[in-house]
């Protein structure tokens, strides 16, 4: 190996992150801090909100809507509640509605990463009002969305690129949840599986960052978690563990039922003869009337899942629970309100787990409700690294885990088997964007320039005239008739130009006669490749120079012609990515015939 291409493979990396990546870290720790506040912030404007709505009283106090003495008259307050949010999203901004994630998504995929400073204010006001007036709803969703704000609102006062910001936003959503739930780790992996649309440590590092500061923060403004401890469950054997796996299958098929239930709703909501402005306020009147039925399908519903965690809720009371809050919340989730999906995927998650311990002989109805809650969370959402590692945040039951990995993964299995979409990715979908949630590496990156070039590239002699070379196209000459670039070579066979279809278009505009050469035609400033570099690299120069082919040179000596880099060769690395995927070969003969 000679001494260039030894310095070439010293300058390649397994990642391609710089110290730019400090910079970010370092804004990410100020988003961080800031999320915290945001969080805090959430959580009493939902109990100001609780305790004027249901207890009218002017405190911060925590409280829930489940113990009112208003009677019937409790119908009226999420009533009121839809219409304002209506109100608001009409006329300040339509990106408060529903629960925030998807709204997240969309600024990252096609906003260039950029929310408007009045997403960060009205978000938290209308989710606080939603949850506030009884709404079946989370708090994730919104500080997802307004930390995702607040970290974009903090990257626009700098210059920096849309990956730079689509990083210190997601730092930003990462933060509020970690600090909403105490748990950074899941809040980091909730960033990886569903926000970044990468895996790169330019974007990881900055985003745990946040995440763990956020966390650190939490513990001085709203405690040190878990937020629901339990007593640590025995560890699981085998027969718990294949129990774990039918809860798995049992959830993954209720995620796609709840998923299907909530579009159900929507769709119908879609046909109103009304504006969407109002129409909250039918979401508000079922989210009423559920309250009236079952009072525990109110608010955020904390209380509830910790009781489920402790096993207290069982049998016929946690199968009611389960079908008014699976109805009232897609219902009012489909009226288009704002809120959150990740605290009532618990509830029913756990009442889902709470009701089939009845049946089962091991352990008791805490622990199934946990792997349900998890496994419904990670079925739905479609994250269940995410899904698992939060369970355990919130409970820091660690012998769970085995469990919830094996739930997670067959619920996780189901949906997608069952349906093309998410929950949340479906609501971008019927916005007319589509989300791509599996992440590979790209074949441009593991493959160098020298596996697809054309190692023995037609080229044309510097003398020869334009009239020579349009004569060999025009006669069908397979040499040179479907190439876009040829490389122009002197006597002696370096390399000191490349003629174009374009060149040969100006050269007879200008001398219809062809007597110009091809070098006084075409072009000696020339873009090139090496062999030995990744062909990610030597697509970044065709586009950065707007060319469709570089021609392939030593880096010893660039007038040393090896090869030729066209679209045919990016083709080539792009149909072994696709042979790889989709054909099937047997690993040996067994019989000895060959194939």
């Amino acid at each position: 190996m000679d001494a260039a291409k030894i310095k070439n493979e010293a300058r390649l990396a397994d990642f391609t992150t710089d110290k730019r990546v400090l910079v970010l870290s370092g804004m990410a720790v100020i988003i961080g801090a800031a999320g915290s506040l945001v969080a805090y912030a959430l959580v009493w404007l939902i109990n100001l909100f609780t305790n004027l709505a249901y207890y009218q009283r002017l405190s911060a106090q925590s409280a829930s809507p489940e113990g009112n003495h208003m009677g019937v008259w409790a119908v009226l307050v999420p009533v009121v509640g839809g219409l304002i949010i209506g109100l608001m999203a009409r006329y300040g901004s339509e990106k408060i509605r529903g629960h925030g994630i998807p709204e997240a998504l969309e600024a990252i995929l096609i906003g260039g990463s950029r929310m408007e400073p009045k997403v960060a204010v009205l978000k938290p006001i209308s989710s606080a009002i939603s949850i506030g007036t009884g709404g079946p709803f989370g708090a994730e969703g919104p500080i997802i969305m307004t930390g995702g704000a607040v970290g974009s609102l903090f990257a626009q006062f700098f210059q920096l690129t849309a990956a730079e910001r689509k990083t210190l936003l997601v730092a930003g959503a990462a933060a509020g949840m970690a600090a909403i739930f105490a748990a950074p780790v899941a809040a980091v992996l909730l960033a990886v599986e569903l926000l970044l649309f990468e895996w790169k440590p330019r974007s990881f590092i900055p985003v745990a960052l946040a995440a763990a500061v956020a966390g650190a923060v939490r513990v001085g403004i709203l405690g040190e978690g878990p937020i629901f401890p339990i007593a640590p469950h025995a560890a699981l054997g085998g027969s718990a563990l294949l129990i774990a796996c039918l809860i798995g299958v049992a959830a993954g098929l209720a995620s796609g039922m709840l998923t299907m239930l909530v579009y159900f709703f929507e769709d119908l909501f879609e046909r109103l003869p009304l504006h969407w402005m109002w129409w909250p306020i039918f979401g508000g009147l079922a989210i009423g009337v559920g309250g009236l039925i079952d009072p525990r399908v109110l608010g955020v519903g904390y209380d509830i899942i910790h009781q489920l965690l402790r096993g207290e809720l069982i049998g016929a009371a946690v199968l009611g629970l389960l079908i008014v809050k699976a109805l009232v919340w897609s219902i009012a989730l489909g009226s288009g309100t704002s809120g959150g999906v990740l605290a009532p995927l618990l509830i029913m998650g756990g009442a889902l787990g709470a009701f089939l311990s009845q049946w089962i002989p091991y352990g008791d109805a805490g622990l199934w409700a946990l792997i349900g809650m998890s496994a419904i969370m990670g079925g739905t959402m479609r994250s269940p690294l995410t899904s698992m590692i939060f369970v355990l945040e919130l409970t820091h039951d660690l012998n769970v885990l085995p469990g919830l990995l094996f739930a997670c993964i067959l619920a996780d299995a189901v949906t997608i088997l069952l349906l093309k979409r998410s929950i949340l990715t479906e609501k971008v979908a019927r916005r007319g964007h589509h989300l791509s949630r599996e992440y590979s590496v790209d074949p441009f990156e593991l493959t160098r320039v020298s596996e697809v070039m054309d190692k023995n590239p037609v080229t044309i002699p510097a003398a020869a005239t334009v009239a020579e070379f349009s004569a060999r196209i025009a006669h069908g000459d397979p040499q040179v008739a479907w190439r876009q670039g040829t490389p122009i070579v002197d006597a002696k066979g370096a390399l000191v130009g490349i003629l174009t279809r374009n060149d040969i278009v100006r050269a007879l505009e200008t001398d219809p006669a062809g007597n110009l050469t091809v070098l006084e035609a075409g072009s000696g400033n020339l873009i090139v490749a090496f062999p030995d570099e990744p062909l990610k690299d030597a697509v970044s120069r065709m586009l950065r120079h707007d060319i469709g082919r570089l021609p392939v040179v030593s880096r010893n000596d660039q007038r040393q012609l090896l090869g030729y880099l066209g679209r045919t060769g990016l083709l080539e690395a792009r149909f072994r990515n696709i042979r790889e995927e989709e054909q099937r070969e047997r690993r040996w003969d067994v019989t000895g015939k060959g194939k």
